[in-house]
């Protein structure tokens, strides 16, 4: 159901071409957003990783088709490539890729060549990093590092993942909370010190993945000191709490998702490793209960809340759309539940559960 309303909600053909499909990212839609002036890299490639979820739940000719359509569209509306000056935009688009292509057969491996250069020569030990956020930048952030890392791992660069990994481990891990900070500038020092649900998950994701690939005990012991720090200060009830709208929107989804690959590929028998893939489950069944139990129904099909623990809002109409701000993020909506950010998360959220369920977690 929750792809359903955004099949119907959101997807549209890109400038009227035939066999394109791309998420337009409002609901009820502004012009400039049906028009795709508005499109957000990053959010179609949330989209794109969300419809090989669903392939891979029930694979079907449509399911194919769409993941097909959703990449060549991207390809066009990018202009300029697959690539951009943002390596954590970059990064999220290689991870959907690679999966379509591994899972689904779909044929993107120019794509994958092109992101792959970018993110694999990106990396600046000499500066003290780290990835850049984006390309010049003397910010060097968990949401480029963890996602490219995921990216490089999953395409066979293990010792620039493990690289990564432990930059991040030990230059954004809070020692008061053990949670993942930000970033930090380089060469100044100076952290960010925020604290986003999203540098929790990828860091999950890429610690368990690189656990399963090299057998290192320390790849372990971070996800068993990551995931308690997540249950103690980012659940409330079990469920993961907060979210917002505009690029936020996705954050408690992507948490969700690299929750379910701790629950679900974390190795190890030991009573530690056992409890940790159950507590990881835990969370993504929780966070799911609540955020369908305060959903919307909209013509049949449900509309996710921007917070799982508080009722959705039915936005009035297209006034109050969120835009970029001169830092390159994007704002929420008056009303984030018109943001796609926010009912992909419900998407990627659900898909999470089905995940964990089916492993019998």
């Amino acid at each position: 159901m929750a792809e359903s309303a955004i099949v119907s909600r959101h997807l549209r053909a890109l400038w009227a071409l035939p066999g394109t499909e791309l998420g337009v990212v409002g609901w009820p839609a502004t012009k400039r957003e049906r028009i795709f002036g508005s499109w957000h890299y990053w959010w179609q490639a949330h989209l794109i990783d969300c419809a090989t979820d669903a392939a891979n739940r029930v694979p079907t000719p449509a399911r194919r088709k769409r993941i097909a359509a959703l990449a060549r569209s991207h390809r066009f509306r990018n202009l300029t490539g697959w690539t951009n000056r943002y390596f954590d935009d970059m990064a999220w688009l290689a991870i959907a890729l690679e999966r379509a292509e591994r899972t689904q057969g779909t044929d993107v491996r120019s794509a994958l060549i092109a992101l792959e250069k970018a993110l694999y020569e990106g990396w600046e030990p000499q500066t003290g990093g780290g990835l850049p956020w984006r390309i010049g930048s003397d910010f060097f952030n968990a949401p480029a590092n963890g996602p490219a890392a995921i990216a490089l791992l999953r395409l066979g660069r293990v010792q620039r993942a493990q690289e990564m990994a432990d930059w991040m481990d030990a230059t954004l891990r809070d020692p008061e909370t053990g949670l993942i900070l930000d970033g930090i500038h380089l060469p100044s020092g100076e952290i960010e010190r925020p604290v986003f649900t999203y540098c929790q998950g990828v860091v999950l994701g890429l610690e368990t993945e690189l656990a399963v690939q090299t057998g290192e005990a320390r790849h372990i012991e971070r996800v068993h000191r990551l995931l308690a720090a997540v249950e103690e200060h980012l659940t409330t009830g079990g469920v993961v709490r907060g979210g917002g709208g505009g690029d936020g929107g996705l954050f408690n989804g992507i948490l969700a998702r690299y929750l379910a690959v701790a629950a679900v590929m974390l190795p190890g028998e030991d009573a530690a490793q056992l409890a940790d893939r159950r507590a990881a489950a835990a969370i993504v069944r929780a966070s799911a209960t609540a955020a369908w139990a305060n959903r919307l129904e909209v013509e049949g099909e449900p509309l996710f809340g921007h917070d799982w623990n508080k009722s959705a809002q039915l936005p009035g109409g297209s006034a109050g759309a969120g835009y970029f701000t001169p830092g390159g993020s994007v704002t929420s909506s008056k009303v984030s539940e018109r943001d796609l950010s926010v009912q992909l998360s419900g998407w990627l959220l659900m898909e999470a559960a089905y995940q964990v369920s089916a492993a019998g977690l």
